[in-house]
């Protein structure tokens, strides 16, 4: 057990973050841009001879410098770590790493819950964490010839997104929706998986899931040791196929619907990938083009847009009622000055 320090690095301490980013590239992984805490093992010449970090439940950009490994530091960092992320109230952890690392992990009390390729193992904390979600799922499963899913943000509930689960509604025995959980969009969660409820309520056959932990949003999917974004958003759209699969089997299900998103290289790349992987799974991948409004598509970025620069006139065309009514009520200001205040409401 080495006697080095470890402490959390502000991001303002500019010298030590040159310091953990030569060593994140030294052992060829990238500073991720998502982080919330980040922390430091120093030697007696205060050099960072180990690092760590966190992001929500996450742990990430784990490394060790070469010349140190072998003396136990990567089990320091993450107890730090797990220390710091109980504190916060966050005790079901998940983490991304290479395969070639995942062992490691392993003997740390980490479980694997998909790997994809040989590159990417997504693990988490809990030995049956993966499978007892799949367990409660099936506790709500229906049975039919034609078991579809749609995997829905809803940031906000649209028109288009109305389009599209009536048309997988209307074309299947089951539908089962998905709603993702993770609370990074501008409109909370919720309030987006209320919309969606109110919004579909007139259909008898959809079973609602909240996605948990497990379908990951590409907005928190890490790039720490993937070569480029665009590597980044396939190793993304497999690891989610990987885990969408296992679900499927549990459910049944074997049909997955799709928005297309012409204006959306990350949609576009990860739509590519599903109608090429999931048909080797007995999944048909079904992608609907988009509902249209005045010669435009209807995507929630619109809607955003619209919130933002306060014109309020346009969001009949893009909303169904149920969205619109909340937007007009006094509970939804705090979420549009939310949207008004951020930097960036278009996803590309």
């Amino acid at each position: 057990m080495s006697d080095y320090n470890i402490s959390r690095v502000s991001p303002d301490d500019k010298r030590t973050n040159k310091l953990i980013d030569e060593l994140l590239s030294g052992e060829g992984i990238r500073r991720d841009k998502n982080l919330d805490y980040t922390c430091a093992m120093f030697d007696e010449d205060f050099n960072v001879v180990a690092t760590g970090s966190c992001y929500g439940n996450t742990l990430r950009c784990l490394a060790v410098s070469s010349a140190h490994q072998g003396e136990g530091l990567m089990n320091q960092i993450m107890t730090h770590l797990t220390e710091v992320q109980f504190s916060r109230g966050y005790f079901h952890l998940f983490l991304y790493t290479k395969s070639s690392a995942s062992r490691f992990f392993s003997d740390l009390g980490f479980y694997e819950i998909v790997s994809i390729d040989n590159k990417v193992v997504f693990m988490e904390n809990k030995r049956r964490g993966f499978y007892d979600y799949i367990d409660r799922l099936s506790e709500n499963k229906k049975t039919g010839k034609t078991v579809a899913a749609i995997v829905m943000n809803g940031n906000p509930f649209t028109l288009g997104h109305l389009y599209l689960v009536e048309k997988a509604a209307k074309e299947n025995d089951v539908l089962h929706l998905f709603i993702v959980s993770e609370d990074v969009s501008l409109v909370p969660f919720e309030v987006r998986k209320r919309l969606i409820m109110e919004g579909t309520a007139h259909l008898p056959n959809i079973c609602y899931h909240d996605s948990g932990p497990y379908i990951v949003s590409t907005s928190t999917f890490p790039s720490y040791f993937q070569k480029d974004e665009k590597a980044v958003i396939e190793s993304h759209a497999l690891l989610d196929l990987e885990i969408f699969v296992k679900i499927s089997k549990a459910l049944g299900i074997n049909k997955r619907y799709v928005g297309e998103e012409p204006n959306s290289q990350v949609t576009a790349i990860y739509n590519q990938i599903m109608k090429e992987r999931l048909p080797e799974s007995g999944i048909d991948c079904i992608i609907i083009p988009r509902k249209e409004t005045d010669g435009s598509v209807i995507s929630a970025s619109t809607v955003r847009k619209l919130i933002k620069d306060g014109d309020f006139s346009q969001l009949s065309n893009y909303l169904p009622p149920t969205t619109l009514r909340y937007f007009k009520s006094e509970e939804a200001e705090p979420v549009i000055q939310k949207i008004r205040e951020a930097d960036q409401v278009i996803h590309y």
